[in-house]
Parts: C-alpha cells; structure tokens; sequence
C-alpha cells in the first residue's frame, strides 16, 4: 500500500476539483441580491424543496465516517456493531416526522437560526440558552473532525499521508480543507445542498456495483457469509472472547442494544447541523416528505455494512503506511483490490466528498450558534444582519481550523472518543428543545438544572468506562444502569436523570409560584406553513421558478 496508485488517484483529483468548482459556483444558485445575513448565508434562504432537501439531510446524517466506520465494524466485530446504525436511523424518522415540523413553523414565523433561538424566545433564560447552545457547539466539534478521519483512510490507501515530513504527510488535507473553508465561506449552504447531488449519486453507484458484482468475485453470498462466522467465532486474543457474533447474546446486551438504538435514535437531530438543514426546507410538507423517503439511505447503509463482511471473505488486508492493521481502511483497500484503478478512484472520490458536504454543513451551523447565541446575545446585541453573517463566516474558518489541528495532533481514537461524549452531551438538550415545542410545564430553571446533572452525570461516566485492550478512559459509551443494573446507554441513562431532576425542580418551583420568563411565542405560531401571512416574504426557493415572491417564512 506503500505505491501511489495513479489512475485511481487521478480521478480522486478530478472528481474532487468538479465539486469544488461547484463548491463556488453555489453562490449563483438563486442568488439572492445579498448574502449577507444567516437567513441566506446560513440557511440558504430557507427554501430548500423536497429533493434539494433530501439530498442535503443525507449527506449531512450519513457522513463519509459513517461510511468507513461501519463497514469497518462489520470487518472487525461482526453484525452486532456493524448493523447497530440501520435500526436506529429506522427509529429516527417518526420521530422526526412527529416534532421537527413544529420547530420548523415556529423557526420560520419568528426567524430563529438554532435551536438554541428557540429556546430564548420561549422562555427568556438567558442561561437555558447559553446552555443548549454551548452543548451544541461542543458537540459538533468532534463530529467535524470525524470527517477528516475519514479523507485520512482515502488518502492512505491512496499511498499518501506517509513520509517524515508535514507536506508528504499533511498537505493534502490542508489543500482539502482549505478549497472546503474557501467555498463555503462565499456560497454558505448552499455550497453542500450542490455538492450533496453529486456526493450521494455517487455514494449509490459504488455501493450497488459492489453489492451486485462483489459477491460472485469472492464465492457468492454463501461464502461470504461463512468467512464472517468463521473470523467472528475466532477468539480474540486480546480478551479470549469471540472476536464478533451475528445478533446481540445475552440479556445485558439486550439491554445496551436497545437503549443505545434509542438513545443514538433521540440525539442525531438535536445536533445544530441536522437542524440547521431542516430549518433550510421551505415547508412543513417538505420536512414529512423527507422523513417518510430518507429510510432509503438506512437501505443503502445496510448494503455498505455488508461490504465490510465481503472483504472478509475477500481476504482485504487493511494496513496502514505505518505497517499496523487498521480496520478502518478496509473498505477503501477493497475497492482497490477488486476493481479497475479508475473506479476504485471514484469509490475513493464518494467517500472523500463524502467527508466535505457534513464538514460544511456542520461548521455552517456551529458558526451560527455561537453567531447567535454568544456573540449576539452577549457582546454585541445591536449586531445587524451583515455583522452576523460576517462573524458567522469567520467563525466557520475558526472551526474548520481547530477540527483540522484535533486531528493532526491527536490520536484518531480521541476523535471517536470525544463524537460517543458528544452524543451523551446532545442527548441532554432535547427536553428544553422538544418538550417546549408543546408544552411550557417544564420551569426554565428545572431544564437547566436537569440539563446540567445529565451531563455532568454524563460526562463522569463516560470517563469511567476504561477501554479494556488500552486502558485509556472514555472507553465506550455503555455502563451498568442505576437500580437495573443491566448494561445501558450512558446518555439515555444521565437523559432519564435529567428528567426526574428537571421534573422535581419544577414542581417545588411552580409550588413556589417562580417566575417561568416570557413566551413570544402563541399556539399558532407552531402550525405557521408556506403560505401563511404572518410568515415573512422571501425570494424564490431553490426548488422553485424564479420570478415573483414566495411565502416561506
């Protein structure tokens, strides 16, 4: 793996420089006659329709980490792992079907960015949203790191990445973050929703080729299947147990499958990123369309899981330029064994653009946090619309920069380690974010106080879990559950803690009849659609013909 493959990379190169162009060339896509606010810049003039949208949320939910890592799972510890993600982006979308069409009209009717705006204007806590917003800021730093974790195995099995100094090693994540940073800087979202067509469209060639064609290299699916049980029956020896199994054994298992399905299940849209591509939709149809057709992208990931099984049987020697195995290269290293050069580039291309549409979207909207709810909201209230989107904008090269200095200078297992922390710390915001789309019982005060208990809850526990090969902390996200006692989801356990204290801090308050701040908001205001006349005017939607105004928020 140490050889430079050409052909393969030639078209890595190419393909990566088609998207850039249209990388740029977005902010000409319905251009308004100014950028300068977070409506457009941020949130690409909340007129997405029902295909830009879909392609937008699957390239931001199904990132080019998930890509290596679950198959890569797959390879290593079998389907227990590895098919973890399909059931739980399946539970995902009632969920979101019930809820986010109710933040989206309430987004829209008063112009909140974040979740966190929300928040603010349903309860004037200052503090409730400092907290959500902070939680959301943090979170999503580790997830944009992932993304670079997963232009890494590309670029390795590519033959680059290796040598003694940082321009044979790091420049080409520098030049691809740079190109990354500098178009969404000047196109804002608008940049990803382009780049998701051509990153899923290829996403769905590759894996149906290699689904289709794959299988009857290696043996046909018997075979494939009889190499995985054989390698998961194979003890590990590390710990002497079975190296994987095929379905989860076991009552604690049972136990941890489920809560972390559900809990994984609850946090994915709470991040700002996922919100922040909802909020682009132009209606609350658009929004139920996308959560009754996005399972296609759970079909096409279980396929992409399979493939980890096939490099087994297809004998794929995933090893690193340092000379150690790394499962995560597997499925790059597959399609370069088994492939022409030129369609192992492609492969290469879908999982490295892959990487660029979440990164984007991401800092986009960690930018837009810490732009609304800590630069406006403490230093400079009177900010107008332009200074937001300028300081937006800054922010977002802040945050790409510091992703790209995590990864460089930490091990990759931080990275992993920190996005499982960060996906207890998210889980904790949902009751001030979901329950306030339909109730105001909850005490402001009892939502802080039970946000702040689940994550420190959170946080502890996660330390404690000690990875059993490395000893390091932050060794997974399971521990045994208070009172049950059965291995469980740290942050659906430290979430249900957040409840009760949110519930007993609210009952002794409203016994003491304390103020619960101001709602802006009015019952109506969460069934507010395209249309609607308290809903303000805007500029065509993307989906849309051009000429004349549309009511979409």
């Amino acid at each position: 793996m140490s050889d430079v493959n050409g052909v393969a990379l030639t078209v890595l190169i190419l393909l990566f420089a088609l998207v850039t162009v249209m990388g740029f060339l977005a902010a000409r896509w319905r251009r308004p006659p100014s950028m300068e606010s977070l409506d457009e810049w941020g949130l690409g003039g909340r007129g997405f329709g029902t295909w830009v949208t879909w392609f937008l949320l699957g390239g931001d939910l199904y990132t080019a980490y998930t890509f290596v890592a679950v198959p890569a799972a797959m390879f290593a510890t079998g389907a227990v792992a590895g098919f973890f993600a399909v059931p739980y982006t399946i539970v995902l979308y009632p969920i979101i079907f019930v809820f986010m069409a109710r933040l989206w009209s309430v987004s829209h009717r008063h112009g909140y960015v974040t979740p966190a705006d929300f928040v603010r204007g349903r309860y004037s806590s200052r503090g409730l949203t400092l907290a959500v917003a902070i939680t959301g800021f943090l979170a999503t730093m580790p997830y944009i790191a992932l993304q670079l974790v997963g232009i890494q195995a590309v670029l390795e099995v590519a033959g680059l990445g290796g040598g003694s100094n940082w321009i044979a090693k790091d420049a080409p994540l520098f030049i691809a973050f740079a190109l990354l940073a500098a178009y969404t800087y000047s196109s804002g979202l608008r940049a990803p929703a382009v780049i998701a067509f051509v990153k899923d469209t290829l996403i769905y060639l590759v894996i149906i080729v290699a689904i289709v064609y794959l299988p009857s290299k290696v043996g046909g699916w018997d075979a494939v299947f009889g190499a995985a049980e054989k390698k998961m029956s194979t003890p590990n020896p590390a710990t002497g147990a079975p190296t994987g199994s095929f379905i989860p054994t076991g009552l604690d298992n049972h136990w941890a499958y489920a809560t972390l399905a559900l809990g994984s299940a609850l946090a994915l849209f709470m991040y700002p990123h996922s919100i922040t591509a909802t909020l682009s939709s132009q209606s609350r149809q658009t929004i139920r369309r996308n959560a009754s057709i996005l399972p296609a992208y759970s079909f096409i990931l279980g396929l992409l899981a399979l493939l980890g099984w096939v490099a087994i049987a297809a004998g794929t020697k995933p090893v690193g330029l340092d000379g150690e195995p790394n499962a995560q290269l597997v499925i790059p290293q597959l399609f370069e064994d088994m492939f022409p050069s030129w369609f192992a580039g492609v492969a290469w291309a879908a999982i490295a653009i892959g990487a660029l549409v979440p990164a984007a979207i991401m800092s986009i909207a960690a930018a837009n946090t810490f732009t609304r709810n800590v630069y406006k909201e403490y230093l400079k209230p009177d900010a107008t619309p332009q200074q937001e989107a300028k300081v937006s904008k800054l922010s977002s090269l802040v945050v790409k920069v510091f992703a790209l200095v995590f990864v460089l200078t930490l091990d990759k297992q931080n990275a992993i380690n920190f996005q499982l922390l960060g996906g207890i710390w998210i889980l904790q915001t949902l009751p001030a974010i979901v329950f306030s789309l339909y109730t105001r019982w909850f005490h402001r005060w009892g939502l802080l106080a039970g946000w702040a208990v689940g994550m420190v809850y959170g946080t502890v526990s996660a330390y404690n879990v000690v990875n059993p090969v490395t000893g390091a902390h932050f060794g997974g996200s399971l521990d045994p559950i208070p009172v049950i006692g059965h291995l469980g989801y740290i942050g659906l356990t430290a979430f249900a803690i957040n409840l009760v204290v949110a519930a007993l801090v609210t009952l002794a308050l409203r016994a003491g009849k304390v103020s619960n701040g101001t709602d802006e908001t009015i019952a109506g205001d969460y069934f507010a659609d395209e249309g609607d006349p308290r809903v303000m005017k805007t500029l065509p939607g993307l989906d849309e013909p051009a000429g004349g105004l549309s009511e979409t928020r």
